[in-house]
């Protein structure tokens, strides 16, 4: 099963007052097991961005002045997320501005049906508490401490990790699979704009440890006991 983790960066709130995306990250997962694959693309909105929007993520417009337009990169971005299952935390807001980009270029819609909103996961999974990707990276022991402003890749990367915890949580090792680290530098964040799927090195996730304790192990003999020729018995040299 493959789920594509995404995250966007916008001039502003409201995509209904022309509000342009700026930023798209976006990491692959493969059976809920981050591979390593991302993809990660800056962009020229063609318009001012708002200074309270600048506040929260960094960008200036003079950054993107260089940058392709959502038209010659709208290719690469839907060939990355194909048909896989888009998951997005507060996914109205993200996938407001994504279709109102594409209809803008008269390309389907992605649908509804097709988005996980792991904000929405968490308010019903933990009534009452907080919801916000920093809460959650604190609730599940995630490190965000690389995360002084948003950005779409970071942000990605961290959610993540949220969602393996949000659906239980995965232990990659029995699996076969590789957990990359979410710490990545903001180095390698801000590198700019790449056009198609990369590939960044993986790490394992700490090996998760669940002891036998010894009142656990006498109560187990003592259901054994009680067995009749356990079928076992059979087949012990």
């Amino acid at each position: 099963m493959r789920e594509i983790v995404l995250d966007t960066e916008t001039t502003g709130l409201e995509h209904e007052l022309g509000h342009r995306i700026i930023e798209i990250g976006a990491v692959e997962l493969i059976s809920h097991i981050p591979t390593g694959k991302h993809y990660h693309v800056y962009i020229n909105p063609e318009r001012e961005i708002d200074a309270r929007a600048s506040e929260v993520h960094g960008i200036t417009i003079d950054q993107l002045a260089d940058k392709p337009v959502f038209a010659d990169i709208a290719d690469g971005f839907l060939d990355f997320v194909r048909d896989s299952t888009l998951v997005i935390h507060n996914a109205s807001f993200d996938m407001g501005f994504i279709n109102a980009e594409l209809r803008r270029l008269q390309k389907p819609v992605i649908s509804n049906e097709q988005v996980i909103d792991t904000l929405m996961m968490a308010r019903k999974k933990y009534p009452g508490g907080q919801a916000s990707l920093d809460a959650l990276c604190k609730k599940f022991g995630v490190d965000n401490s690389g995360r002084d402003l948003h950005g779409a890749l970071i942000d990605a990367d961290l959610l993540a990790l949220v969602y393996i915890e949000l659906i239980g949580g995965k232990q990659p090792d029995l699996m076969g699979g590789m957990a990359q680290d979410a710490n990545m530098d903001n180095a390698s964040a801000n590198a700019g704009p790449t056009q198609s799927a990369a590939t960044r090195d993986s790490g394992h996730r700490p090996r998760r440890d669940f002891p036998e304790h010894a009142d656990e192990r006498a109560a187990h003999q003592h259901f054994i006991g009680m067995m009749e020729n356990p079928l076992w018995d059979k087949y012990q040299s």
